[in-house]
């Protein structure tokens, strides 16, 4: 029996971001539809204010909303939903 893919999407922001808005609502909406999915991988996802993270703050303050995937730099400013589908599926993105 194959082992569940494990992923953890974590969303770096703050309060009053209104792209970090969009990009939560992104997030939310293209990690329901995986988890429907076949095979779907077990998704973890984490919310981090850079205003309760110093070093947060000084690594991304100019680039957030941030989205990790696996603790990997996948998307500021904007979330591509396919591009993010295809991070957590598993499936190549070119």
């Amino acid at each position: 029996m194959a082992r569940t893919r494990e992923v953890r999407v974590t969303l770096i922001g703050k309060p009053g971001c209104h792209l970090c808005d969009d990009a939560r609502a992104v997030v939310g909406e293209v990690v329901e539809e995986v988890r429907a999915g076949r095979r779907a991988p077990s998704i973890t996802v984490e919310e981090r204010s850079i205003e309760d993270d110093a070093g947060l703050a000084a690594k991304y303050a100019e680039e957030i909303p941030v989205v990790l995937v696996d603790g990997r730099m996948h998307a500021y400013w904007r979330v591509d939903p396919e591009r993010l589908r295809k991070a957590l599926t598993g499936r190549p993105t070119w």
